[in-house]
């Protein structure tokens, strides 16, 4: 499911590559439905399965919700979970947290050194970041504690992309950014036409709106890291505090329309570099052994809420 394409990997790669663990959530997925399926006669609720393509490019969940993946059995709530760069058998809750969305843009300038000028504009639109992505090991250590801080120096980011490219006749900057909070794009298109206008020839569009924050509600996500600790210890759940500044996911529109979890499963093996459960870096060798804790604790969280 959702090879990387070279384009989307850490530092640049050769072919397409299994590196973000989508593998993985299908064989945990797999597990979960063979697990209950022994147990349906135990079960007092029904449980769909949904098996997502296409998150990579953000368009899998919108294609089976225009598809009608619900249309038959309506569900009154939905879970996920995700790889990530936690230690194996560890747990990561996000309630009231998750991941940012996305917003694009193009700025279109016209005239004479059109492309000098839009070289110049996508500076200051890139200076707007206030994030950069990790570049070491001593970076990405301190991205996963940073997340786990409360009122950390994650509560509020930017991260801006902008780049250039030419036409006959004119120039176009092409950007897209993820911010947290969410409504921040509000003041970060503002601050962006603002610095368009300072080029007389320069026009701003915005095609579309932003593409929705994954956030989990509150409630959903206490009641699954209650049920974590009670299960798999307390010394094995974390909680997420901010959101990772350059991820998205499309589970966002299932929350969108259901109340449910998105919890992170570390795929960390003891004394592995940080790089090899990290999704998207080349040298991503998630352990294996995940899979069994991530069957059994989502099997049981589902069953639970059967009753």
């Amino acid at each position: 499911m959702d090879a990387v394409p070279p384009s989307d990997q850490v530092g640049g790669g050769a072919q397409a590559a299994h590196l973000c663990g989508h593998d993985m959530h299908t064989a945990v997925g797999v597990g979960v439905a063979e697990v209950l399926a022994r147990l349906r006669k135990r079960l007092a609720g029904t449980v769909v399965f949904v098996f997502q393509p296409a998150e990579e490019t953000l368009t899998g969940a919108a294609a089976m919700l225009d598809d009608g993946v619900f249309a038959r059995v309506r569900p009154s709530e939905i879970h996920a979970m995700h790889c990530g760069p936690f230690p194996v058998g560890q747990f990561v809750v996000t309630p009231g947290f998750g991941l940012p969305g996305q917003d694009r843009g193009v700025i279109t300038l016209v005239g004479r050194d059109a492309t000098a000028r839009a070289r110049r504009l996508a500076a200051e639109v890139g200076a707007l970041s206030t994030v950069s992505r990790p570049a070491t090991s001593e970076d990405l250590e301190r991205l996963v504690a940073n997340i786990q801080a409360p009122d950390g120096p994650l509560a509020e980011f930017v991260f801006m992309q902008a780049q250039v490219s030419e036409a006959e006749g004119r120039a176009e900057v092409r950007l897209s950014y993820r911010c947290w909070p969410e409504d921040r794009h509000i003041a970060i298109r503002e601050d962006i036409r603002r610095l368009a206008s300072s080029d007389g020839q320069a026009s701003v569009a915005f095609p579309n709106e932003p593409f929705p924050a994954m956030v989990c509600p509150e409630r959903e996500g206490q009641a699954m890291k209650r049920y974590l600790q009670q299960t798999a210890g307390r010394d094995r759940v974390r909680t997420l505090h901010a959101a990772i500044p350059f991820s998205g996911e499309d589970f966002a529109l299932f929350l969108d329309r259901l109340p449910g979890t998105y919890t992170f499963l570390g795929v960390r093996a003891p004394g592995a570099a940080i790089e090899t459960s990290y999704p998207h870096f080349g040298a991503f060798d998630p352990d294996e052994r995940a899979i069994g804790h991530g069957v059994r604790a989502m099997a049981g969280w589902l069953a639970r809420r059967t009753r």
